[in-house]
């Protein structure tokens, strides 16, 4: 009976370390919804994309992911046409910080810290040490425009492997 009292008790004390309210999504709602997507000559990549991608709230709110998938692509040997990507944004609990982790078909890892430079922009920013990714996305008008940029070890400046535009659908 006694151990049957101590379950009872431990079941009905409150967990709100546990529990989390869903994270505030505010500084991204320029970002939601499906956006098409075509690259520019801007990038190192040397490649012509075009496809879609979209920006949606999951897991009841607690996150949000981007997925993307090229309708048509052309590039160099070295471009994965066929390049599939996820990413996800989140907070965490007690960090005033959003973050966000990347992964893609081919291993890549990436974790991000993200800021607002302004009400129309998001910049997510590698955090590890070693080259340095940025990720940003700006909403000019109807058009939303994006590119992800490179900086090599010891230097301070981004150069731009993939750019592009594109509206909502």
């Amino acid at each position: 009976m006694r151990r049957l009292l101590f379950i009872f008790a431990l079941l009905s004390l409150p967990v709100p370390l546990l529990a989390q309210a869903p994270a505030s999504f505010a500084g991204f709602d320029f970002l939601l919804g499906t956006w098409s997507a075509s690259t520019s000559a801007q990038g190192s990549a040397g490649a012509t994309v075009l496809g879609n991608y979209t920006f949606r709230t999951d897991l009841g709110g607690t996150v949000m992911t981007r997925t993307g998938s090229p309708d048509s692509c052309k590039g160099p040997s070295s471009f994965d046409c066929q390049h599939h990507d996820l990413l996800t944004i989140y907070q965490d609990m007690g960090d005033p910080v959003p973050h966000a982790l990347y992964a893609d078909n081919k291993g890549h890892v990436l974790h991000y810290d993200i800021s607002f430079p302004d009400a129309r922009t998001a910049e997510f920013i590698t955090t590890a040490p070693g080259p340095r990714f940025r990720l940003t996305y700006h909403l000019d008008g109807a058009v939303m425009t994006g590119k992800f940029q490179f900086s090599p070890p010891g230097s301070s400046e981004f150069k731009s492997y993939l750019e592009w535009s594109g509206t909502k659908k």
